[in-house]
C-alpha cells in the first residue's frame, strides 16, 4: 500500500523551515535548565540514568545513561502524553545501528539538546527487534513523508499517537542549508503548541491513510504461475550482469531472489536463472561483505561490487544465506557453496549460540565507536604478522595494499584465484591453498586479541526459526550432526523457554522471555519445526509445528480473506493492526505461512492445510499480480503450490545407517518441494501424519516414493529410490 502525504509534508517543512532563521532560545519553546530523569542513581558514576535502566533490551540498555528522560513504550509513557497534552518523541532503532550510535553521541547525550526533548516532550525510545509492529507503522509514515526508510527512525506523535512528522538520522545542529535536531524540536513544539489545529489536521490525514495497512489489493482469485514468472522477468531486469546481485549500491542480500531463480532454472532450465545466481553467489563469497576470516555475512554492501560492508551482522542475513548457499549446492555440487554455508554456520555456533542452545541476534557494526575496526588491516600488520612464504601469496589473494581498498585500511576480498596465484609463483594450488589457510589462522587468532564488537545477545523467536531451517537442512546435505543437532537444541530451546499461557512469546534475555510472539514468530518457528523433524524424525517437533500453526491462525488469522495479520486483535497501543504486503530483509509471516501449509499438507494429507495455503495466497494474488517483486518469498509458495510436490516415507524400525543413507541421498539433490517423514512403528505417528499409515518396513528400511500421495512400488535398493525421486522430478518439469 502507498501512502500519500500531502498536507504534512507542506505544512510542518515550512515551520522547519522558518525555524532555521529564528533564534533557537525562543521563549515559545526553549527548554528550561536540564532535568534529571526520575529515575536516578549511581550506576558505575553515570551523571543520569533513566528508566530504560530496568530494560533487559541491550539497544535500550546502550541508552538508560543518556541525559534524555526516556520512557520504554507502554502505558506509562502514553498515559503521561495524554494527561498532559504533550506529543511524543518516538526513536525506534536496534543495537547494532551504526547510525543510531551516531545519534545518540551527537544528540541524545548532549545535555542541551536533551533538555530540548525533556521540556517539550515525552520521549520514548523502542527496540524494532522487539517491536517490529510499532516499527512497521510509523516506518511506512516516515517512507510516505520522505520516500525513504531506517533507523534511526524519529518519530513525532501526538498523544493519541498519529505521527505528524518524522525522518530518519538528524545531525544535532544546521548543516549543509538544512535543519539540525535543535531546529526541528523548536519548530515542532511551536507547531504543536500554537498551530495545534492544523498538526491535528495533518496527523488526522496521515493516520487515515495508515489505517489503510490492513487491507489488501484485490486480485482475481486465479492462481496462476503467470506471477512467478512476472516476478521472474522483474529479477532479470533488474539484476547487475557485472558484479551480480539486483539493483544498485546500496546492494543488499536478497536470497529469495536466488531461490525464485533456481526455481524457474528447475521448472524452465533457463541458462540465465541459473548463472544469476551461482554469479551472485560467487561475487558475495568472494567480497567484503563475507567474512574471509571468522565466517558469515556482513548486513548488506555500501557499494554496488560488494567490497565495503555495513559491517554488523545480523541471524536472519546469514540463516538466509547459509540456506540459499545449500540449495546452490544440491543443484551445482559446487565444493565453494559447502565451504560457504560451514564457515557461516560454524561462525553461528561459535559466536552466536546460547549455552542452552537458542541463537543470538546480531553483532555490532561498530568497535570502540568505529565502524569495521574489528575487521580491517593495515598492510603494515599484515606483513609483521604473516610469514615470508605466506604474506605475499595472501595479500594478492586478499587486495591487501599499503594504500588500502577502503577508507586507507584492508577489507580482505578475494580478487586473485588459487589458480592464477599458482601459476603466478610456480606453485601448486594445493601450495597456495595451504598458505591461504595458514594465513587466516593466523590473523585470525590474531584479530581475537581485539576489543570484539557489541553481541546483541537476546534470543527472537522469529529468527531462530530462520536458523533453525538452516541448521536442520545443512546437517543432512553436509551430512554433519552438530548442525542437525544446533537446530534440534533451539528448538527445545524455544519449546521451553519462549512460551506461557498465552502462547509463543517473541524474546528471551538472560533468562526472562517477554512479549506476545508476533505473526512472524509463529511462521517462522513453524517453518523451523517442520525442518528439524525432517532431519531427526523425532515426532515432537512436528506435533509442536501443528499446535503453533494452529495457535497462529487462531491469534492471527482473518476469517474474511484468511490472510494473517501481524499482531493479534486487541492490542491497545497500536494506531493500527496491519498486514504486511512485502518481503523485506525476512519473508513475512503470510508468505511462510503459506510454504508451512503447503508442507504440513504434504506430512499430513488434511485438506484444511491446502485450504488455508490457497486462501492465503489468493488474499495476496493482487499483490502479487501487480508487484510481482514484493513478495517474492510467496511467489515460492505459489510455485509449489501449483507444482506437484514429491512425498518421501522411510519406513524402518529405527533412524539407523540405512534411514540416513537414504536421506542423505534424497537430500543430495536440488528437490525444494521434497517432504520426508519416517514411520518407525509408532503407534501415535501415524495419528500426527496420516501420511505414515500403512507403511510398513519389508525386510529392510523401506523407501516409498510419492507424487500426490500416490507411491510408486515401495523399495528398500537405494539406487531405486534415487531413480523413483529422479523420474518424479523430471515429470514435474514437464
Amino acid at each position: 500500500m502507498k501512502i500519500q502525504w500531502a498536507l504534512p509534508a507542506i505544512f510542518i517543512l515550512t515551520l522547519i523551515l522558518a525555524a532555521c532563521g529564528r533564534d533557537r532560545t525562543q521563549p515559545d519553546a526553549a527548554a528550561s535548565p536540564s532535568q534529571e530523569s526520575p529515575v536516578q542513581s549511581d550506576h558505575g558514576q553515570h551523571a543520569h540514568t533513566n528508566r530504560l535502566v530496568h530494560e533487559k533490551s541491550p539497544y535500550l540498555l546502550q541508552h538508560a545513561h543518556n541525559p534524555v528522560d526516556w520512557y520504554p513504550w507502554g502505558e506509562e509513557a502514553l498515559a503521561r502524553a495524554r494527561d498532559e497534552d504533550k506529543p511524543i518523541f518516538l526513536s525506534i532503532g536496534y543495537s547494532t545501528c551504526h547510525w543510531c550510535h551516531v545519534m545518540e553521541r551527537e544528540s541524545f547525550e548532549d545535555s542541551t539538546i536533551a533538555a530540548l526533548m525533556n521540556e517539550n516532550f515525552v520521549c520514548i525510545k523502542v527496540d524494532r527487534e522487539e517491536r517490529p509492529d510499532i516499527d512497521e507503522i510509523y516506518m511506512a509514515a516516515v517512507q510516505a513523508m520522505s520516500g525513504r526508510g531506517g533507523w534511526p527512525l524519529s518519530m513525532w506523535l501526538t498523544p493519541e499517537l498519529k505521527p505528524f512528522y518524522g525522518g530518519t538520522y538528524f545531525p544535532p545542529d544546521d548543516r549543509f542549508g538544512r535543519p539540525g535536531f535543535q531546529r526541528i524540536l523548536v519548530a515542532l513544539s511551536d507547531a504543536f503548541q500554537n498551530r495545534r489545529d492544523e498538526v491535528e489536521r495533518s496527523a488526522e490525514q496521515l493516520g487515515g491513510a495508515l489505517r489503510g495497512m490492513g487491507e489488501l489489493p484485490a486480485g482475481d482469485g486465479e492462481l496462476a504461475l503467470t506471477a512467478v514468472d512476472a516476478a521472474y522477468e522483474s529479477l532479470k531486469s533488474a539484476y547487475d550482469p557485472e558484479h551480480g546481485g539486483w539493483g544498485a549500491a546500496p546492494k543488499f542480500p536478497r536470497a529469495d531472489f536466488g531461490s525464485l531463480s533456481l526455481r524457474v532454472f528447475r521448472r524452465t532450465g533457463d541458462p540465465h536463472a541459473l548463472n544469476m545466481v551461482t554469479h551472485t553467489l560467487d561475487e558475495m563469497a568472494d567480497g567484503g561483505m563475507y567474512d574471509h576470516l571468522g565466517g558469515g555475512f556482513h548486513r548488506y554492501s555500501t557499494d554496488g561490487e560488494w567490497l565495503a560492508p555495513h559491517f554488523e551482522k545480523m541471524l536472519y542475513d546469514n540463516a538466509q544465506l547459509a540456506f540459499h548457499y545449500l540449495e546452490a549446492y544440491q543443484l551445482t555440487g559446487a565444493p565453494r557453496y559447502a565451504r560457504v554455508v560451514r564457515e557461516t554456520l560454524d561462525y553461528v555456533l561459535r559466536d552466536m549460540t546460547h549455552p542452552k542452545g537458542g541463537f543470538f541476534s546480531a553483532e555490532d557494526a561498530d568497535t570502540e565507536g568505529e565502524e569495521g575496526l574489528f575487521y580491517v588491516w593495515q598492510e603494515a600488520e599484515v606483513d609483521e604478522l604473516l610469514p615470508t612464504d605466506v604474506v605475499t601469496v595472501f595479500k594478492e589473494h586478499y587486495d591487501v595494499t599499503a594504500a588500502g581498498n577502503w577508507e586507507h585500511k584492508n577489507i580482505l576480498r578475494r580478487v586473485l584465484s588459487v589458480p592464477e596465484l599458482a601459476s603466478r609463483h610456480d606453485l601448486t594450488e594445493s601450495d597456495v591453498e595451504e598458505r591461504l589457510a595458514k594465513g587466516r589462522e593466523i590473523l585470525l587468532a590474531h584479530r581475537a586479541t581485539r576489543t570484539r564488537p557489541g553481541l546483541d545477545d537476546k534470543v527472537l523467536s522469529a529468527w531462530n526459526g530462520l536458523m533453525m531451517t538452516a541448521m536442520a537442512r545443512a546437517g543432512v546435505v553436509l551430512q554433519d550432526d552438530r548442525y542437525t543437532q544446533a537446530a534440534a537444541n533451539a528448538a527445545r530451546f524455544i519449546w521451553s523457554e519462549l512460551r506461557d499461557d498465552s502462547g509463543l512469546l517473541r524474546r528471551w534475555r538472560e533468562g526472562e522471555a517477554r512479549f506476545p510472539a508476533f505473526a512472524e514468530d509463529y511462521a517462522m518457528v513453524v517453518r523451523g519445526l517442520i525442518e528439524v523433524y525432517q532431519s531427526t524424525f523425532e515426532l515432537e517437533f512436528a506435533e509442536h509445528a501443528i499446535q503453533l500453526h494452529a495457535e497462529m491462525f487462531e491469534h492471527f488469522g482473518d476469517d474474511t480473506d484468511g490472510a494473517l495479520f501481524n499482531t493479534r486483535a486487541g492490542q491497545a497501543d497500536l494506531l493500527v493492526r496491519a498486514k504486511t504486503g512485502y518481503d523485506g530483509s525476512v519473508p513475512t509471516a503470510n508468505s511462510v505461512a503459506a510454504t508451512n501449509a503447503i508442507l504440513l499438507y504434504e506430512l499430513t494429507a488434511r485438506s484444511e492445510y491446502a485450504d488455508q495455503a490457497k486462501r492465503l495466497l489468493q488474499a495476496f494474488g493482487g499483490t502479487l499480480e501487480s508487484r510481482p517483486t514484493a513478495l517474492v518469498s510467496m511467489q515460492l509458495a505459489l510455485d509449489a503450490y501449483l507444482g506437484e510436490r514429491v512425498e518421501l516415507v522411510l519406513a524402518a524400525t529405527d533412524d539407523g545407517p540405512r534411514v540416513q543413507a537414504m536421506v542423505y541421498a534424497a537430500r543430495g539433490g536440488y528437490h525444494p518441494d521434497l517432504i520426508i517423514a519416517l514411520a518407525s512403528g509408532n503407534a501415535n505417528a501415524a495419528k500426527v501424519l496420516p501420511i505414515l499409515d500403512g507403511k510398513v518396513e519389508q525386510g529392510a528400511a523401506t523407501a516409498y516414493v510419492c507424487r500426490a500421495f500416490a507411491c510408486r512400488m515401495p523399495t528398500t535398493d537405494l539406487s531405486v529410490m534415487t531413480n523413483d525421486l529422479g523420474l518424479l522430478v523430471a515429470e514435474d518439469r514437464q
